[in-house]
């Protein structure tokens, strides 16, 4: 059992204690301190700060000065331990915070031991002790310390800092006592089942951080202990808990079950460790369900903006039907070349020529040249090659989403501006066309649901409408051209058998080397995935695009 702090004076030091109670630190702030005319102790604390001794007290001098403020401080004598200090005013007013803001009701100090010098304090001596105090709502323990400091002057006083307090307390903080704190205790950021932590998934501790830091909680149950807080009153940490609170949540729409899947995918074997990204959402409602990512250069899930390839002709075949009234069967002849604006273009390895191949089959082998022609064709204009740009953003709701939470996201681009040969190359997904994973899941579900909903990972934010929702007629088109990219086409390696699956494969050409892109839906969710270094869309991300359409 702790005692209250023992002076280890005999004699008339004693006989001062029990009688008068203060009489010891009189006596003793008397011999280390000065007394000023009337008796009172020197309100000045005998020590100037800017003139200390650099030999610290001795280990006898520091126990009976530190004994003296405990004993004031225990007592409530809070302005008769402040002037134990270098720093009365501030010290005073610091101990009545302690005891206001503790709600403290008895304070008893024990095994007060000398430590030698302070390691942190030049030329103090360090005494330790032990603390009980009874708090609004139990008691609390814990063990801490002073420096002792010597004045040119002889006199010791007890360095004052807010750790005297409790250790680490910094300036501008203080302690609380009793109910809890906003902000002391945990917050958790949660799945869309209410109870697993997104921070137990790797590729969302930082999204799961960022959401906590702008999002208000829900629920919860404020507990009862002792925590600090800041100068607004804020919780900065809870030091002891008496009564256990329910923790208040932030619910997301991430589907624990597929984001497990997904953490999995982009790490499979067969990408080689290349860097990986992935995104699934709900395309009845937008919903994110799982994304995931690897790589040292970010989240590329959201952020890894890069050439879209292939995936792009989901955009240009709409384009295609909606602003130059074509239709799935219209002509698209599959040449190995073609020359637009000078540039030559030329088809993937594999892809062989057609002359009498239409959109729809040229959609399921991917033949560039098809849709550069037709793309060229019938959607520039006297120079103006706004018409995908346009598309994009009208139908397919390309702009500047908040997915929520503060959660930042990489806007992908198809400029308005675009010359020469990026005019061609944009219908193929090159050129200075960008996009991320988060974007082409969009478009896959844009085309499933008949219909863009912006994406988003907090239920009930705000999702941003498209001018127009796609036709029925255009989204009829694209579910049977991608559905044939599933089941015969260049998507059918990974994706074929899988019942209701539509698809686009991509592969980007970037420097020197490919990007991997896949995108795919099937009757609960659109899934996009981008592998860099991938020698194709099927052979890279199509791996990781299975993976979530199988094990979920």
């Amino acid at each position: 059992m702790n005692r209250p702090v023992k002076l280890g004076m005999a004699g008339t030091c004693t006989a001062l204690l029990v009688v008068g109670g203060i009489g010891v630190h009189n006596v003793v702030h008397g011999l280390t301190a000065g007394v000023s005319q009337d008796g009172r102790p020197d309100a000045s604390g005998g020590v100037d700060p800017s003139t200390l001794s650099s030999t610290p007290p001795s280990n006898a001098e520091a126990v009976k000065l530190a004994r003296a403020f405990l004993d004031s401080w225990s007592r409530q004598h809070l302005d008769g331990a402040a002037s134990d200090s270098d720093a009365p005013d501030t010290a005073a007013q610091a101990l009545r915070d302690y005891r206001d803001g503790l709600h403290l009701k008895t304070l008893t100090f024990d095994h007060v031991l000398p430590a030698g010098p302070s390691s942190v304090t030049p030329g103090a001596t360090k005494v330790t002790f032990d603390v009980r105090a009874e708090v609004a709502g139990g008691e609390w323990t814990y063990s801490s310390a002073v420096a002792v400091v010597h004045g040119t002057n002889g006199a010791s006083a007890v360095h004052w800092n807010n750790s005297v307090l409790y250790p680490g307390l910094g300036d501008g903080q203080s302690l609380t006592a009793g109910k809890l704190p906003a902000g002391a205790g945990p917050v958790k950021v949660v799945a869309s089942d209410g109870k697993t932590d997104l921070s137990t998934f790797s590729s969302l501790r930082n999204i799961a951080t960022t959401i906590r830091q702008n999002t208000n909680p829900t629920g919860g149950r404020a507990g009862t202990g002792v925590a600090v807080v800041d100068g607004g009153g804020s919780g900065v940490k809870t030091l002891q808990v008496f009564a256990k609170g329910r923790t208040p949540v932030i619910r997301t729409t991430i589907d624990a079950r597929l984001q497990s899947v997904a953490e999995r995918a982009v790490k499979n074997p067969r990408l080689q460790e290349k860097p990986a990204g992935t995104v699934a959402l709900d395309w009845r409602n937008g919903r994110i369900l799982a994304l995931a990512h690897t790589g040292a250069d970010g989240d590329i899930a959201i952020d890894g903006i890069k050439s879209p390839g292939s995936t792009m002709k989901i955009i240009t075949s709409a384009a295609l039907f909606d602003q130059a009234g074509l239709t799935a069967n219209s002509p698209a002849p599959c040449t190995d070349s073609v020359i637009a604006n000078s540039q030559l273009f030329h088809n993937d390895p594999g892809v062989k020529a057609n002359p009498g191949s239409t959109l729809a089959q040229a959609f399921t082998v991917s033949c560039n040249t098809s849709f550069i022609k037709d793309g060229f064709h019938h959607l520039v204009h006297d120079g103006d090659a706004s018409a995908l740009h346009d598309e994009a953003v009208n139908v397919f709701g390309m702009g500047s989403w908040s997915i929520g939470g503060g959660v930042a996201t990489t806007d992908p681009s198809i400029p308005t501006d675009v010359q020469a040969g990026d005019q061609a190359a944009q219908f193929i997904g090159q050129g200075k066309v960008t996009a991320t994973p988060l974007f082409m899941a969009s478009a896959a579900a844009t085309v499933r649901g008949a219909g863009f909903k912006q994406p988003i990972i907090l239920p009930g934010r705000h999702q941003q409408a498209a001018p127009r929702t796609i036709s029925a007629r255009t989204a009829a088109y694209l579910q049977s051209m991608m559905r044939s990219v599933a089941t015969s086409g260049t998507a059918a390696p990974r994706l074929g058998g899988l019942p209701g699956v539509g698809a686009k494969t991509g592969t980007a050409e970037e420097g020197d080397h490919t990007n991997g892109w896949l995108t795919a839906y099937d009757s609960r969710m659109a899934v996009a995935a981008l592998v860099e270094g991938g020698s194709s869309g099927v052979d890279s991300a199509g791996y990781v695009v299975r993976q979530l359409l199988t094990d979920s």
